[in-house]
């Protein structure tokens, strides 16, 4: 068989990278051809991503891929989920793209848990969180009115990187599923729930299974023969795709990075009162089957108590360094209460822990290693409990755990 050369663009909201693949018959060969960091600005208070930044380390990547592979066939784009921008019929930004992690829901997502939440979760399968697409539209169109009239096209972080490669504009399942504004019983945007939130919908097309053949790349000259693959656009799907699992549904998956994201795969969704108050999420898979899952915060906790310690990993010796070393700290005496709202986006990860800690009178560790063990314990009962969750919700029982992203490859996390 011919050699097959593809890349996957893989952007995750603290890094991205460009994986080039290359297929034959004696399997599938990937190397790493381009890493950049990634972080959302400030503004006037307000937190926004650096969409020129991307979109240019994209072109950076795939160019870097041709040139290893000159018969280069296709790339793929996974990103983040929830986060959307709104652009005209030309295609042209309305209103730049605000990042998740800012605060100005909140008061809309207390409205709602005091108002339609369980209606919602009936239409969406999505439980209340403050970063969902439709709370995030529901804040630009109370404060900008005009957008509703000035946006023709609402895109996924990956359907806005497809288009700016491909010219096409086309919404994906898997990353439609985030929003809280996908019919949770249909491939189609609830009509519903785009009612309840005020949201336009023609703002949106008709949510797309993948892989699709979008067409070849028409911005770049030198990548003009590369097509571009529709594939999940959900980063966690794009994670769960990759899994070996088993078809009888007795798998869990953990996807552990700046967020640890758990579930499995099935056939049906997973609803009702139990499910909405233990926050399960109904997303989908590429194929439009769901994969329910809990959330929680993940390695996003570790990377944001670094800036409190001069001395901090940056290379893998050093990152393998620490692992050891918070093997060896002291087991803590109590876990951080990862549901503490005040974990999501602090100036100061390390004063919140601490403040966790001194509440039930335990001093805090004395180095970066402590906290790391502390850190580690917390997720690792968080990702025990998600199981147990799982298993007296449906029935149940898992057979294996699969676990990809960063924390893969921690053994102290993952033991």
């Amino acid at each position: 068989m011919a050699t097959i050369y593809v890349a996957a663009v893989d952007l995750g909201a603290t890094s991205g990278r460009v994986i080039l693949g290359t297929y034959n018959r004696r399997g599938l060969e990937l190397k790493e051809v381009h890493r950049f960091s990634n972080q959302f600005e400030e503004l006037a208070g307000h937190h926004y991503w650096n969409l020129p930044g991307l979109q240019a380390e994209i072109v950076t990547g795939l160019k870097k891929a041709k040139l290893e592979a000159p018969k280069l066939a296709s790339c793929g784009i996974d990103v983040w989920g929830v986060d959307v921008v709104l652009v005209n019929e030309k295609g042209r930004l309305v209103f730049p793209s605000h990042a998740y992690r800012d605060t100005r829901t909140n008061h809309l997502h207390k409205e709602l848990a005091r108002t339609g939440l369980s209606e919602v979760y009936g239409w969406t399968g999505i439980p209340n969180l403050s970063y969902n697409t439709s709370l995030q539209l529901q804040e630009l169109l109370i404060s900008f009115p005009d957008l509703s009239d000035m946006a023709d096209r609402c895109l996924w972080l990956p359907d806005y990187f497809n288009f700016l490669l491909s010219g096409k504009m086309e919404n994906e399942i898997s990353v439609a599923s985030t929003s809280q504004l996908l019919d949770v019983r249909s491939t189609a945007m609830s009509r519903s729930a785009l009612n309840y939130f005020q949201i336009p919908p023609h703002w949106f097309s008709e949510p797309r299974l993948s892989p699709a053949r979008l067409g070849p790349v028409r911005t770049v000259p030198e990548l003009r023969d590369v097509q571009v693959i529709l594939v999940p656009g959900h980063d966690t799907s794009c994670a769960y795709d990759a899994m070996p699992a088993a078809e009888d549904g007795s798998d869990f998956f953990i996807s552990s990075g700046t967020w640890s994201l758990m579930g499995f795969e099935s056939d049906e969704p997973v609803l009702g009162p139990r499910a909405l108050k233990e926050v399960v999420c109904n997303e989908r898979l590429g194929s439009g089957r769901y994969r329910p899952l809990k959330t929680i915060p993940g390695l996003w906790l570790l990377e944001q108590i670094l800036p409190a310690f001069t001395a901090r990993p940056k290379t893998n010796v050093e990152w393998n360094r620490l692992i050891r070393a918070a093997a060896q700290a002291p087991a803590p005496r109590t876990l951080i209460n990862l549901k503490d709202p005040a974990l999501f986006n602090p100036k100061s990860m390390k004063a919140v822990i601490d403040r966790q800690l001194k509440k039930k009178k335990i001093r805090p560790p004395k180095d970066l290693p402590g906290y790391a063990r502390l850190i580690f314990e917390s997720l690792g009962a968080g990702h025990a409990n998600a199981v147990r969750s799982f298993e007296n919700m449906t029935g149940r029982k898992f057979n294996r755990i699969l676990i990809v992203g960063g924390g893969s490859k921690n053994a102290l996390l993952c033991q």
